[in-house]
C-alpha cells in the first residue's frame, strides 16, 4: 500500500512528473479493465546509434510512471519499442562501412547488414543492443520490444487487417496533410519488394482486407499480389504509431516537439482503429552547442558513452529532468555543473518537508528504478567530500601527467582517510578524462599586473606562516581579507579571485580558494604563486 501522506503530497504536487500522473489519473478514473498494468511506451527509431536524446525520453517516462503508482497504486509496465522495420532513408554520418549500408537502402533496418564490428546479426540488432545495454546499466525497468518482431511474427496481423479494413478512412485523414506529388504515392501500408526487400512507397489496392491481401507494382514494373501480413509489409509512420498504439493498448507516451502534428494524425487514426492516443507530454528538444537540433544520423550531439567518459550516470538524470518543455544545448560543457547541482540537491533532500522534497528532482531520480510504496528517497542526505568543480580545478593543475591514482591521493590527504566512496573514485577518473580533453587544451596562465603581485606576494608571505593543517575556511577567510586590502586596487572581491584564477590555474573561473588550497596543499600552492611572479 502506497503512504497516504506520499498519496496526498503527490495529488497537489506542482512536479511535473506528478503533474503528467495527474492528468493520466483522471483519464483512467477505475484503471484499466481486469486490474491490467497501465501501459507506458517509449519509441526509438535504430537508424542511428542511441544518444541521450534517446535515453530522456525512457527516463522521463519513467519518472511519470513511478509518480502515477505513487498516486495510485495501480501497477504499470514501460515498453521500449523500437521501430526497427522501418526502411533506411539515408546512411548516417557516424557509423562504419557506409557503402554497405548504401548499397541495402530502402530496406527493413532490421534486414540490413551490421556495419560494425560485432557479433549482432543486423544493422538494427547492433543499435537495438547498444540502447538496451545502456538502459540496464541504468537498472530501468522495461520491456524492450521490437517492431520487427512483431511484424514478423504475426503479431501485429489483427492490428494490419484493421488498417486495411479502414484504408480508405485512414486516406481520409492523411490525404490532406500531403503536398500534390506526395499523394499519388501514398498508401497507408507499405509493401515490401518480394525481388530487393525494399520497403516500397507506392499505392496499394486491398484485394481482401481479412485475408491480408493487397496488389501492387513492384520496382521492376511488374503488378504483385501478395499478403501483407507477417512482415511483408510495413505502415506508414503515423499509420504505424496509431496501430501500434492500439495494438499494444498504450495508455501514456511523450514525443518531442518536432512530432506534433505527426501526434495529432496518429490520434485520427487511433480513433478510427476503434482506440484513442495515449496521454503525453510534448517536450523540447536538446540542441548541440550551437543550437542545432540533435540528430542520430549526424551524430552531433553527446553519446551515451561520451557523457559517461566525463560524468556520472545520476548527472544525466539530474540534466534530464528540468524543464523538459524547454530547449536546452546538450554538450560536454554542461556536465561539471550538472554533476554538482545533483548532489546538492541529494544532501539537502532530507532536511526539505515533504511537498518540497517532491520538487527535487533527485528524489524522483533515486525512486526510478523501484515502486514508490513510501516517501522516503534511498540514499537522500549523501554528499560528495569533494565537489566535481574542485577535483577539475586540482586536475588541471596537476596537468596532463595526472592520472586517477595522483588525484586520488591528494583526495584522501585532503578527507583525512581513504576513499571509500564508489562514486567519488567514478568521478576521479571521470575528472581526469574531462582535463584531458576539455580544459588542458584551453588552459593559458597570464602574468599578475599591477596590484596583483603585491597581493601574490603578500598570500604567499601568510602561507608561509600557515600551519599545513589550516582549513579551508580560515585559508578561504585569509584569501578574502587580502583581497579587500585598498592598496592592492581591486574593484570588488570578484576581481581578485578572477586574478587568481587566470594567473594560477589557467581559466577565468574558479573553485573557492580556500578549498583549492587545502586540498592541492599550501606549499605546492605557493609553487604555483613563485612561478606566476616569474612571470611578471
Amino acid at each position: 500500500m502506497t503512504d497516504t501522506a506520499l498519496i496526498e503530497a503527490a495529488r497537489s504536487s506542482k512536479a511535473w512528473p506528478f503533474q503528467e500522473a495527474q492528468r493520466l489519473a483522471k483519464r483512467l478514473r477505475d484503471g484499466k479493465p481486469d486490474g491490467a498494468p497501465v501501459l507506458f511506451e517509449t519509441g526509438y527509431g535504430p537508424s542511428g546509434l542511441p544518444h541521450i536524446g534517446t535515453f530522456q525520453e525512457v527516463l522521463r517516462t519513467t519518472l511519470v510512471r513511478r509518480a502515477y503508482e505513487a498516486l495510485t497504486g495501480q501497477k504499470t509496465r514501460l515498453v521500449a519499442f523500437s521501430d526497427d522495420m522501418d526502411g533506411l532513408r539515408k546512411v548516417p554520418d557516424n557509423v562504419p562501412n557506409k557503402e554497405l549500408l548504401a548499397a541495402n537502402l530502402g530496406k527493413p533496418l532490421s534486414r540490413i547488414p551490421n556495419p560494425f564490428d560485432t557479433d549482432h546479426e543486423s544493422f538494427a540488432a547492433h543499435n537495438n543492443a547498444m540502447l538496451r545495454d545502456f538502459l540496464d546499466r541504468f537498472g530501468f525497468d522495461y520491456e524492450f520490444v521490437s517492431s520487427s518482431d512483431r511484424y514478423n511474427s504475426g503479431a501485429f496481423d489483427d492490428a494490419l487487417r484493421g488498417v486495411l479494413r479502414n484504408f480508405d478512412a485512414i486516406m481520409d485523414i492523411m490525404l490532406p496533410t500531403l503536398g500534390e506529388e506526395r499523394r499519388k504515392t501514398y498508401s497507408p501500408v507499405m509493401p515490401v519488394s518480394p525481388t530487393t526487400g525494399v520497403v516500397l512507397q507506392v499505392p496499394i489496392e486491398v484485394l481482401d482486407a481479412d485475408a491480408g491481401l493487397i496488389r501492387f507494382t513492384d520496382e521492376d514494373g511488374s503488378v504483385v499480389e501478395q499478403s501483407a501480413l507477417g512482415g511483408m509489409s510495413k505502415c506508414q509512420w503515423k499509420v504505424d504509431w496509431a496501430m501500434r498504439w492500439v495494438a499494444l493498448g498504450v495508455d501514456y507516451e511523450m514525443y518531442g516537439k518536432d512530432l506534433t502534428d505527426s501526434g495529432v494524425q496518429s490520434g485520427k487514426i487511433a480513433r478510427v482503429l476503434g482506440g484513442n492516443k495515449p496521454e503525453g507530454l510534448i517536450y523540447e528538444l536538446f540542441l548541440d552547442a550551437k543550437g542545432e537540433k540533435i540528430s542520430k544520423s549526424k551524430g552531433n550531439g553527446l553519446t551515451i558513452e561520451e557523457w559517461l567518459t566525463y560524468g556520472s550516470e545520476e548527472s544525466i538524470g539530474y540534466y534530464i529532468f528540468a524543464n523538459p518543455k524547454s530547449a536546452k544545448q546538450l554538450h560536454a560543457g554542461v556536465i561539471p555543473k550538472a554533476i554538482d547541482d545533483y548532489w546538492q540537491f541529494r544532501a539537502a533532500l532530507p532536511t526539505q518537508p515533504l511537498d518540497k522534497q517532491l520538487g527535487n528532482p533527485v528524489w524522483h531520480l533515486l525512486r526510478a528504478n523501484e515502486t514508490l510504496e513510501t516517501a522516503e528517497a534511498p540514499g537522500a542526505g549523501d554528499s560528495l567530500s569533494v565537489p566535481y568543480s574542485l577535483l577539475l580545478n586540482l586536475v588541471s593543475v596537476l596537468g596532463l601527467e595526472a592520472t586517477p591514482a595522483n588525484l586520488a591521493e591528494y583526495v584522501t590527504s585532503y578527507t583525512g582517510g581513504p576513499i571509500d566512496d564508489p562514486a567519488l573514485m567514478r568521478l576521479i577518473e571521470c575528472a581526469v578524462n574531462y582535463n584531458r580533453d576539455f580544459v588542458a587544451p584551453t588552459l593559458s596562465k597570464r602574468a599578475p599586473a599591477g596590484g596583483e603581485v603585491a597581493a601574490l606576494r603578500e598570500l604567499d608571505a601568510q602561507l608561509a606562516l600557515a600551519d599545513p593543517a589550516t582549513s579551508a575556511e580560515d585559508l578561504q577567510t585569509m584569501v578574502y581579507e587580502i583581497g579587500k586590502r585598498e592598496e592592492y586596487g581591486f574593484e570588488s572581491l570578484r576581481d581578485w579571485f578572477k586574478a587568481l584564477y587566470e594567473t594560477l590555474l589557467g581559466s577565468e573561473q574558479g573553485p573557492r580558494m580556500g578549498s583549492f588550497i587545502a586540498l592541492y596543499g599550501v606549499e605546492p600552492t605557493r609553487k604555483l604563486i613563485a612561478e606566476a611572479l616569474e612571470r611578471a
